[in-house]
């Protein structure tokens, strides 16, 4: 398990605060822009930073996201290229989680026990693998937790009870629910229904629960807020970035960080563990 999560959700939990996960495509549009892009993410109010592990078929992705993972592959990002930009982000001073988002295969390619280490070595704290069932994840969840490295399990709101019991015992920071079936970048979040899927993944675990997919601004963030400890956007930050000067490309991530995770209204810096 991640200690810089762990205690970084336990503090937020007493001060009544609720955090905000942005994700970032890794080497996309260039190479050299993502650790400004997490710096930005950080400087902007980040708690924790969901760093997009670019493979050729991310079935769980919309468009935008598809389109990112293309580019940065073109470009020659690797698994890699990608422990590359968690050590340098580190080095320039990146204080929050990092979590690695991805596939399985390009982790099975370099074998399980190996990419863990190295990836826990560059300074990351954990991952979420998209297309890993928890029933195979056995071997992949146990080098996590020899290296104080989280594994977190996607819940669907397709997700049976039972299904999201099995998943509840592989978390051990926290738990990330699918707000709305289909890819990211796709229908937005549902108010009724989101309260409903939280409520009943609460009552099988106790762990902190972050909402992603359909979140595309503050008052969508806010809603998701409302009912779970952490809202993560993705395909917006993306769009951002398309939408930027490529000047300002950094700014504008941290101007859209600040504003959809609150920070903006409140003037919190977003405090981080470790």
């Amino acid at each position: 398990m991640s200690k810089r999560m762990r205690e970084l959700f336990e503090q937020a939990r007493r001060d009544g605060r609720k955090l905000f996960i942005p994700y970032i495509t890794a080497g996309y549009p260039t190479m050299q822009e993502t650790v400004p892009f997490l710096l930005a993410a950080e400087a902007g109010g980040a708690d924790i930073i969901e760093l997009g592990v670019p493979f050729t078929d991310p079935l769980a992705d919309g468009a935008t996201i598809q389109h990112a993972n293309t580019i940065a592959l073109e470009h020659g990002i690797s698994v890699q290229g990608c422990f590359d930009i968690v050590r340098e982000a580190r080095r320039q001073g990146l204080r929050a989680p990092i979590v690695l988002m991805g596939y399985y295969n390009p982790l099975y390619s370099r074998g399980e026990e190996r990419a863990v280490a190295e990836a826990k070595a560059a300074g990351a704290d954990g991952f979420i693998v998209v297309d890993l069932p928890a029933e195979e994840a056995g071997n992949f969840i146990a080098a996590c937790r020899a290296n104080d490295m989280s594994f977190i399990p996607l819940v669907a709101p397709t997700s049976t009870d039972d299904r999201i019991e099995v998943l509840a015992k592989t978390a051990d920071a926290w738990m990330y629910c699918v707000s709305v079936t289909g890819t990211t970048g796709g229908k937005t979040v549902d108010s009724g229904d989101l309260a409903t899927f939280v409520s009943r993944v609460r009552a099988h675990t106790s762990l902190p629960l972050a909402v992603g997919f359909g979140i595309n601004n503050r008052q969508q963030a806010d809603m998701v807020r409302e009912v779970a400890d952490a809202a993560v956007v993705g395909s917006a930050i993306i769009a951002t970035i398309d939408a930027a000067e490529e000047s300002h490309r950094a700014q504008s991530v941290r101007e859209f960080v600040e504003n959809v995770s609150g920070r903006e209204r409140t003037g919190e810096s977003g405090p981080h563990v470790g």
